[in-house]
């Protein structure tokens, strides 16, 4: 075999595919190489089986409140984990059977299996077989991060890995991270009928958010009876029995949780450690992440990082857009910038947080006059008839320009409508333009130009 190829791909996550499907209909020969599955967090461990398992965790809260909106259910809601589990696993299986077709179906295209590892700047090992081409596109991805916290290899503990693959309903949840990880296991396993304690060692959730949007999550969770342990300054685990002992405070009582399964849910690690990357002088941070320029490009010329392992974004769509940037520089002669990447995401909680662009406090910690409009969800008519009423919407803009620097909707269809206001922000359009749409009634997002309507100087 001639194993000299135009671009090595190295990893099938989100940004790898899509780079081979452009690169071989432009007529370039690629060696894509997968150690593991194909498909990358997304469709194995993320996105794909969690939403599908989120959507049944819905269905068992719309069946416990059906008497609300007039149906009535008799007998228990009851939960089958392993038809839950089975649904999760086929939409998995679907996706990674179909990307699959669809790669070895691509003319030009090699795949190899194994563990890649650099073993010259633009030379590869793979399964014996030395890999080499000018341009090399590492896509490696993360997971979850296992930080050294006392008693922690005594006893089992569980990542977002393990949860997708439970195929039973814990007793006792003890959820260790506040974040959007967390939180979405938290409220989806407790809706499978799970006691769930949420343990955070910062004063509030989602430390990245605005406080009243912090503080809105946290009351919609707790009114479904997930228990939350804030400022937790002395976490340590200890093995009871069959169950697991989870200090809390070390001063404050009470000092302990007491809990079946325990979730670590703290933040991700790039998987870049085992690459052989100094064999090929690519320079990494310090928390292991390929340093990469604005182009995705890392020191070493013709070695480009993308997705979660460049630290540039941690998102499924942020690699996706790797791919784009790299994709329009490479193949198009255009000059696209990460820099350039207005960030929008969700936390799909129920009801879901939409995010895009600079949240108040990051616009007040620039130094930016601001303006800011908001809205509850009592007074948004399709909540209203939905029965789904907390939450709110908050938009950001510049007081001087006019121009809109970010949003937050935290309500029902929150991680749609928020595009609005991403879509707004990629294109300048001022804020005051954006009053005189008409949006169709009755929507969430008709309510966006009435809160830019009422835009206001918050002091």
């Amino acid at each position: 075999m001639n194993n000299r190829f135009d671009a090595i791909i190295i990893g099938a996550g989100q940004a790898g595919p899509s780079l081979a499907g452009r690169f071989t209909a432009a007529g370039l020969k690629v060696a894509l190489v997968e150690r593991k599955f194909l498909g990358g967090t997304c469709v194995n461990t993320g996105c794909m089986p969690t939403k599908a398992m989120v959507a049944s965790a819905y269905a068992a809260h719309l069946a416990r409140r059906a008497g609300e909106l007039g149906i009535s259910v008799s007998g228990r809601i009851a939960v089958d984990m392993n038809k839950v589990h089975a649904r999760a696993a086929k939409v998995t299986l679907d996706a990674r059977s179909g990307l699959e077709k669809w790669l070895t179906g691509l003319e030009n295209c090699t795949i190899f299996r194994g563990h890649a590892r650099f073993v010259g700047p633009h030379e590869i090992e793979v399964g014996g077989e030395q890999l080499t081409a000018p341009n090399i596109f590492v896509n490696v991805g993360g997971r979850a991060a296992r930080p050294s916290i006392p008693g922690i290899h005594q006893v089992h503990i569980l990542d977002n890995t393990d949860m997708v693959a439970l195929d039973h309903t814990p007793r006792h949840l003890i959820v260790i991270g506040g974040s959007y990880v967390g939180l979405e296991f938290a409220q989806m396993f407790r809706r499978f009928g799970a006691q769930v304690t949420v343990v955070e060692r910062g004063p509030r959730l989602l430390a990245r958010e605005d406080e009243d949007v912090s503080a809105s999550i946290k009351n919609i969770l707790q009114r479904e009876d997930i228990a939350f342990r804030m400022s937790a300054e002395c976490i340590r685990f200890e093995p009871l029995g069959d169950d697991i002992r989870v200090g809390v405070h070390c001063k404050h009582e009470p000092r302990e949780e007491i809990g079946s399964h325990v979730l670590l849910a703290v933040g991700r690690r790039p998987n870049t450690e085992d690459l052989g990357l100094d064999q090929a002088r690519i320079a990494r941070d310090s928390r292991g992440y390929i340093i990469v320029d604005d182009s995705l490009a890392t020191n070493v010329e013709g070695v480009f990082a993308l997705g979660e392992c460049n630290g540039r974004g941690t998102f499924t769509h942020t690699a996706y857009n790797d791919f784009e940037i790299v994709a329009a520089n490479l193949l198009d002669n255009e000059r696209r910038k990460v820099s350039e990447r207005v960030p929008g995401y969700a936390v799909f909680v129920d009801p879901p947080l939409g995010r895009a662009g600079m949240s108040e406090t990051e616009a007040r910690n620039a130094g930016l006059p601001v303006l800011i409009g908001t809205r509850p969800m009592t007074r948004v008519g399709r909540a209203v008839e939905k029965g789904e009423t907390l939450g709110f919407m908050k938009i950001v803009a510049n007081s001087e320009t006019g121009k809109i620097l970010g949003g937050a909707i935290l309500g029902p269809g929150g991680d749609e409508a928020i595009h609005v206001i991403l879509n707004a922000i990629n294109v300048g359009t001022p804020y005051k333009d954006l009053r005189w749409a008409v949006p169709i009634h009755p929507t969430v997002s008709e309510l966006i130009p009435t809160v830019l309507g009422s835009m206001k100087d918050a002091g």
